[in-house]
């Protein structure tokens, strides 16, 4: 007889450590992820002073030590007490200098204590920090990505050939190091499958009602991506300042037939313009002609006129009209 096993619970323990067990056997989404940690300030101090007072230790613990050297030459004194005294104060400088750390603008230190994330520096600077930490760099400056071209169908099932830059930069130190194993690494992943999904949520043109194409709508798709990607990278404490779409192209095996379509539907356009423009014309001179009274003219000669007109007006290569001297009944 077999029992059901009970749920592990997933939380975080209040000492800090990181709670595993079973698997849920489902997707578990941002819900699943089992580093719960977020940026905290380091202690820190200004470090000239820390390293005057390291420099004065040292030179006390070295006249201790002469004084010690000369006490046990000559038979006097305490060389004994002076000799711990010299390395009590030898240990504390080396203990203020350990505590020593340089952060350039831009930059932060991330500092843990005996793997124990302690805080994060963002002062720039020479500073002094607890001692015997680990002290692990992480650029905030803003950086770019760009994905390689990416071959996806479109939201019609046409391939296209996308590629987008994103802008992004470390919003949380903490995160960005503990959460993910590379997060320049998770960026990049993200960024692609996010481009792909949307790019298979759009037509590259011709959109329907309430739809945005890939080709028409750059600045919208721009934004939907840059929503997606900065939803994707949250887990790992980076935020996205701006993404563009870089390359954005029919794939080769199909282009030449889009091509022509592309080219179709702008000639039926410019001829359903050439055609309306045409008709225009004859209406306004058949309404001039006869309001002046200068010809009148039945149906008959109306539609001879209006077929001359309309073949001059919308033929594409240069006609000679033909003057009627007679009769159409004759």
């Amino acid at each position: 007889m077999t029992h059901p096993s009970t749920p592990i619970d997933h939380g975080t323990d209040t000492d800090g450590e990181s709670v595993g067990g079973a698997p849920a056997g489902r997707p578990v989404g941002r819900d699943g992820a089992r580093v719960d940690v977020h940026e905290t300030k380091a202690w820190y101090v200004d470090g000239l002073l820390a390293i005057l007072v390291a420099l004065v230790l040292a030179g006390l613990s070295t006249w201790l030590f002469t004084r010690m050297a000369i006490s046990i030459d000559r038979g006097t004194g305490s060389p004994v007490v002076e000799g711990v005294a010299a390395g009590i104060l030898l240990l504390a400088s080396a203990v203020l200098f350990s505590s020593l750390t340089i952060v350039s603008p831009g930059d932060t230190k991330v500092i843990q204590f005996f793997g124990r994330y302690v805080g994060t520096i963002r002062k720039a600077g020479l500073l002094m920090t607890v001692p015997f930490t680990m002290k692990r760099k992480v650029s905030v400056k803003v950086r770019n990505f760009e994905t390689h071209e990416l071959k996806v169908n479109d939201a019609d099932g046409n391939p296209v050939n996308i590629a987008a830059i994103v802008v992004w930069q470390v919003a949380d130190t903490a995160k960005s190091v503990f959460a993910v194993e590379q997060y320049d690494e998770f960026v990049a992943v993200q960024s692609e499958s996010a481009l792909r999904h949307v790019a298979t949520s759009h037509p590259y043109d011709n959109p329907g009602p309430g739809e945005e194409s890939l080709r028409g709508s750059t600045g919208l798709v721009a934004e939907e991506l840059a929503e997606e990607v900065a939803e994707r990278i949250a887990i790992a404490g980076l935020e996205v300042v701006e993404t563009r779409i870089s390359s954005l192209a029919y794939a080769p095996e199909i282009a030449q037939a889009m091509l022509q379509r592309q080219q179709a539907s702008a000639i039926i356009a410019a001829r359903e313009k050439i055609v309306e423009g045409a008709v225009s014309m004859v209406e306004r001179a058949l309404d001039r002609l006869e309001g002046d009274g200068i010809v009148t003219l039945d149906d008959e000669r109306k539609a001879a006129m209006v077929s001359n007109l309309l073949v001059v007006l919308t033929s594409d290569h240069r006609v000679s009209p033909v003057i009627n001297t007679g009769s159409l009944y004759t």
